[in-house]
């Protein structure tokens, strides 16, 4: 579950209201997120060396809240104070626009064939009028590490680099170039490098290298240029300095790339429906066409809502909980979700459902459903008696296991758990064993040659997959007439 630092006072001031601490307790609890911890900055710092020092009254409050893997839109403060907002009743669902323009006025990104092999997908947006002080900017850069530790995998799926548009000169192209054909200046530097030289650069970055096996090893890095041949980015790497955002920007490109189409538009759609907040025309997004080799056009973001219908039914008997359909609509909007009644021909109820792009999380009726439990309070759901009754016994097969194996280890013979994993050698060779492609499942990308096949049978040639060490360990208990024989090696499946 991730953790969410904010300032306490900045989301008290988002909130527009001010909690003591175990009344914000109690809202997270009843909005499904935890307040984790109670610290400060400094407090940090003096953790992580090791300092004994008081507390002054003047240090920041800092709150860390767990919330859910899934709700991407809950890890910056401008996210999770409107998502409370919506909740406690003070604020409506939002409503998210891409401007209406004719498709000459859009900027355009065309994406050359090349990038294919390396990153072949990307995703932009633009935010106009944006207003940036120092909270709102660090909130922006927070918010891009979260999702890229997140959902984007530590940016092997998806990688997200923002420009300041008023910098830069459109149309932009998305490249493939042999490294030592990209030269610019990265962002935070003040010298120009080689692709190929700054790979080696950040190979001492203690943030940037954990990143740069993603496309070292590509004979073509991906590239962003405008139309001047200024590069924007490197992705997933570094961003250019030239088109740095800093606090006086007011129009913001945002441009995701990607392997998993999927991943990132639920990004950018993260990206800008948060900050969209911060626009001269509030909640309005400006589309960016991107034109692909094969001439197919998609126009970025869809901020459209995504539409299905749940049965009335599903949800109340599934909660254990009688509510009334107006009841359920209400509790719907308060956790950011449109809903209306409909009856379909047979006479059954269902619940119309629109889902904001703020919330990927809802695929199913489950999840629906949980989040009408949630915000009716599983503390308010009726306790009742199990209509069925059942006794749980443990299964003839494993009672009879268990008693052999009580009795024989009570002889003196002990039992050898092994692992289910072993290497290729020791499935095959070491077995006189030809591998015919179906014994065994062979594993992809093995972290090691010591873990690299399924166990085809429990039957070794030696107990190989616990490693060497267990082997000279049987050796040595084999030998000894004062230890206890091994009966069997058991394979853990």
């Amino acid at each position: 579950m991730p953790t969410v630092s904010v300032g306490r006072d900045l989301l008290f001031e988002a909130i527009g209201r001010i909690y003591t601490q175990e009344e914000f307790e109690s809202l997270c609890f009843d909005f499904g997120i935890e307040l984790d911890d109670v610290t400060t900055e400094k407090a940090i710092i003096r953790k992580e060396k090791h300092l004994e020092e008081e507390t002054s009254e003047d240090e920041e409050v800092i709150y860390k809240i767990e919330v859910s893997a899934n709700r991407y839109d809950l890890l910056c403060v401008e996210g999770l104070a409107q998502a409370l907002r919506i909740f406690i009743g003070v604020d409506k669902i939002p409503t998210y626009k891409v401007v209406d323009m004719p498709k000459d006025s859009m900027l355009k990104m065309h994406v050359k064939p090349e990038i294919s092999c390396v990153r072949p997908f990307i995703v932009c947006a633009v935010l106009r009028g944006v207003t940036f002080n120092e909270a709102r900017y660090n909130s922006f850069i927070d918010l891009q590490d979260r999702l890229h530790q997140n959902i984007c995998r530590k940016r092997t799926l998806v990688a997200i680099g923002t420009h300041d548009l008023d910098t830069l000169k459109g149309p932009f192209t998305y490249e493939a170039l042999p490294p030592s054909d990209i030269n610019f200046v990265p962002l935070k530097q003040v010298k120009s490098f080689r692709a190929d030289e700054l790979m080696e650069f950040y190979k001492g970055d203690l943030k940037l290298k954990k990143f740069l096996h993603i496309i070292e090893n590509s004979p073509v890095y991906p590239v962003i240029y405008d139309s001047n041949r200024t590069v924007l980015s490197l992705p997933p790497i570094i961003n250019g300095a030239h088109s740095a955002i800093r606090l006086e920007t007011r129009n913001v490109l945002i441009e995701c790339t990607a392997t998993d189409l999927t991943k990132a538009k639920i990004v950018l759609n993260t990206m800008v429906t948060m900050f969209s907040v911060y626009c001269e025309r509030k909640f309005e997004v400006e589309p960016v066409e991107v034109i692909y080799p094969d001439n197919k056009i998609h126009i970025y973001p869809d901020l459209s809502f995504s539409k299905f219908d749940v049965p009335l039914s599903y949800i109340t008997n599934s909660i254990g909980a009688k509510l009334e359909p107006s009841e359920v609509i209400h509790l719907l909007n308060r956790m950011q979700l449109h809903g209306q009644l409909s009856e379909s021909s047979d006479g059954v109820h269902h619940i119309h459902l629109s889902v904001p792009p703020t919330r990927s999380d809802i695929l199913h009726a489950c999840d629906v459903m949980e989040d009408v439990a949630i915000a009716y309070g599983y503390n308010k759901i009726p306790k009742t008696k199990p209509e069925t009754f059942t006794q749980g016994r443990q299964q003839p097969l494993n009672q009879i296991t268990d008693l052999i194996r009580l009795e024989v280890a009570m002889a003196g013979f002990s039992e050898v758990l092994t692992w289910i994993l072993c290497s290729y050698k020791e499935n095959f060779s070491m077995l006189n064993r030809k591998d015919d492609s179906k014994t065994a499942v062979i594993i992809g990308n093995p972290r090691s040659s010591d873990f690299e096949v399924l166990l085809g049978s429990g039957s070794m040639s030696g107990p190989g997959p616990m490693g060497r060490g267990y082997r000279d360990w049987l050796g040595t208990l084999g030998g000894s007439p004062s230890l206890p024989y091994i009966l069997s090696l058991t394979c853990n499946r």
